[in-house]
């Protein structure tokens, strides 16, 4: 027969029910990355890689620029991933349009195009990042997080080159002669170099024909070429053949 004592021991060695509060363990929320990438394989590679992160998701792609804004608002991502060539509108002034829409929102700029002339033009416009595609899925990743926790990144050689243009030190000669244009003439001379009419900048850009055609003069001035039509289309063909 068992006694009173020995009953209520084994009523009080017994465990505890669990409740709602110690039997989920609350995870923090993802942070929210939304990808502009008009290569199918290199989004779908890309949102992959990020989604098998504990900490990282993708919330959203588009193909182009137009179809990012038209979605931006309604995804409301923690960072956006973009590149820089893509069909509809140039990519700095696609930058300067989202930052303008969400200025607190962080963007990587994720592109084969080389950083000298674009990653300086990037920051300006808005960009928290600069990296170049072939850095490999371990660096995208570290670059990612920098930038979620509200640092800034650019490759140490130029971080040393902004550094020399802040400071008075980078020496004459050193830079493209690209690098005169303004971001307005640079997309000009893009667009002139993809084969495109001064009637087709104008109507792209939202410009005159004769406003096009002064930016096409300040071009030619800059660049001291002869025919801007020749040099854009050789430098815009060699652009291609990297990315």
């Amino acid at each position: 027969m068992k006694t009173k004592a020995h009953t209520k021991s084994r009523i009080m060695s017994a465990p505890k029910p669990a409740t709602p509060e110690m039997a989920t363990t609350k995870q923090p929320a993802k942070r929210r990355v939304m990808l502009v990438e008009d290569h199918p394989m290199t989004r779908e590679g890309l949102a992959a890689i990020i989604n098998r992160q504990a900490d990282l998701e993708v919330c959203g792609e588009a193909s182009n620029p137009a179809e990012a804004l038209s979605e931006l608002s309604k995804l409301k991502p923690d960072l956006m991933v973009t590149d820089l060539t893509m069909a509809g509108r140039s990519g700095i002034e696609f930058l300067k349009d989202v930052h303008a829409l969400v200025p607190k929102m962080p963007m990587l700029v994720l592109s084969m195009h080389d950083e000298m002339l674009y990653a300086e033009r990037a920051l300006r416009a808005g960009a928290r990042g600069y990296l170049m595609k072939d850095a490999g899925s371990a660096k995208v990743l570290e670059v990612l997080r920098l930038i979620l926790n509200g640092q800034s990144y650019v490759s140490p050689k130029m971080s040393v080159r902004l550094l020399d243009a802040l400071t008075g030190r980078r020496p004459r000669g050193s830079t493209s002669p690209i690098e005169k244009l303004s971001d307005r003439e640079f997309e000009v001379f893009q667009l002139l170099g993809s084969g495109k009419s001064t009637k087709d900048v104008a109507r792209l850009l939202h410009l005159s024909p004769k406003t096009v055609a002064v930016h096409r003069g300040a071009i030619k001035k800059k660049l001291q070429v002869t025919n801007v039509l020749h040099y854009a289309a050789h430098w815009v063909a060699s652009q291609a053949a990297r990315s």
